[in-house]
């Protein structure tokens, strides 16, 4: 597997570029004197409320090694505050019948006063030069604002859904399985949530692996969590006795109808249909509960198929699970084809990092090799970067990319049918 060290060299590029403009860049996680301010900005840039002590040490505790980079200007009145921040660490990314590890991005800030300065294309583009130089085939994200990064070869693979369900309208239509549910201690769920989770991404391209600070502040496990007590947890298991579901929830009283209050959702872990089926119709039957909201859904979930009537769900979609190939045969190659086909793919790409012709060939039992092609050959396909990451998943149809002007093929059928996957993408959570 690639490695990226938490101290890996820094792009001179990308160091000359931010030094070039009178600033400094500097990794954050030394000291708790650097991870501190860091931390402080990160929250403030997610519009969170500035970090106590006993989190920003549980925070330090829990980060040493991830690579955390901030970039300072001696010139503020606070120096030791970074002006633009960025995390990473390495994920296992599932794709279609394979996974890939991934460069993970997250904690991506820049200051409301160094905005337009160039300063994320300098760090962003560095820090993705350094993860494909250190053998990362892809690089991944979850955004909040959607419009930046398609500039750096991003684009969405996998979409999530949103609901809010009457549970009076919905009704039950389900399987009503064998096995049970119990309520678990916060510890007890957080024990088995990393098995659970794994159980399932094996077979979900677009799910990525937790790290353990994550699976802490889903369950409020991390020292000074806030509002921890407010979550519950529940597990399924089968008659053989086996746990195979796992859901965390809080409820918001509602003060004017108090049987009429909101079941948040969340995180729902579900490695079984039956888990999935059990679980679903136990939070939809719960006494006092007139809504509940979920997020990090797929987009054809089967509970749309489960309750008596659908129109008491209010659905929405977005993008959520951005991808940028970074090695396009290594990408290509890591996953599984559902046809034999020979292409050529033309790929164009605006950092210079992956860009080329290549030359994919599949086979009836589903692997793939990719290789350089001679650019005399002729390619069956045009397109860049990012729409060649959106297609990796099976998430989005090369015919929907052509009729976009995105992709350029005489037969973008073809090309549809060789990516097309037999699992939709989802990725079930933030990071």
């Amino acid at each position: 597997m690639s490695q990226l060290r938490h101290d890996a060299e820094f792009d001179p590029t990308m160091v000359a570029e931010i030094t070039g403009r009178g600033y400094t860049v500097q990794r954050a996680n030394v000291s708790r004197e650097l991870m501190d301010p860091w931390r402080s900005v990160v929250s403030r840039g997610f519009l969170d409320s500035q970090p106590t002590d006993e989190q920003l040490q549980a925070f330090f505790d829990r980060n040493k090694d991830y690579r955390l980079i901030g970039i300072y200007d001696p010139q503020t009145t606070v120096p030791e505050m970074p002006v633009a921040t960025l995390g990473a660490w390495g994920a296992r990314l599932t794709v279609p019948g394979g996974e890939l590890e991934s460069f993970a991005v997250s904690a991506v800030t820049v200051s409301p006063t160094h905005r337009r300065r160039g300063l994320l294309r300098s760090l962003l583009g560095g820090e993705l030069r350094t993860a494909a130089r250190a053998g990362f085939p892809i690089a991944s994200l979850t955004v909040s604002e959607s419009g930046i990064y398609g500039r750096f070869g991003f684009a969405p693979a996998a979409l999530a859904a949103e609901a809010e369900i009457s549970v009076r309208q919905a009704g039950w239509a389900g399987p009503e399985p064998d096995g049970r549910i119990d309520f678990l201690t916060r510890e007890q769920g957080r024990a088995i949530a990393d098995d659970l989770h794994e159980r399932v991404r094996a077979g979900r391209p677009g799910e990525v692996d937790h790290r353990a600070g994550a699976w802490d502040q889903v369950f409020g496990t991390m020292p000074g969590a806030e509002k921890a007590g407010a979550l519950r947890v529940v597990q399924y298991r089968s008659p053989a006795g086996q746990v195979d579901g796992l859901a965390v929830y809080t409820v918001i009283e509602n003060e004017e109808s108090f049987s009429d209050s909101t079941l948040d959702l969340h995180r729902y872990i579900a490695a079984t249909d039956d888990a999935y089926a059990a679980l679903w119709r136990f939070l939809l039957s719960l006494d006092l509960i007139g809504t509940v909201r979920a997020s990090g859904l797929s987009v054809d979930e089967p509970l749309w198929w489960m309750v008596a009537d659908r129109r008491a769900a209010r659905v929405s979609v977005h993008d959520h699970h951005y991808l940028r190939i970074l090695d396009v045969p290594a990408a290509l190659q890591a996953r599984h084809y559902e046809r034999a086909d020979q292409v050529v793919l033309d790929v164009a790409d605006p950092l210079d990092i992956a860009g080329g012709r290549f030359q994919l060939t599949t086979t009836e039992s589903g692997t793939a090799t990719a290789r350089p092609a001679d650019s005399s050959v002729a390619p069956d396909v045009r397109l860049g970067i990012a729409d060649l990451s959106a297609m990796l998943l099976g998430g989005v149809s090369a015919i929907t990319l052509a009729q976009a002007g995105r992709l350029r093929s005489d037969d973008p059928a073809r090309v549809a049918r060789l990516f097309a996957g037999s699992v939709t993408p989802l990725l079930s959570f933030w990071y």
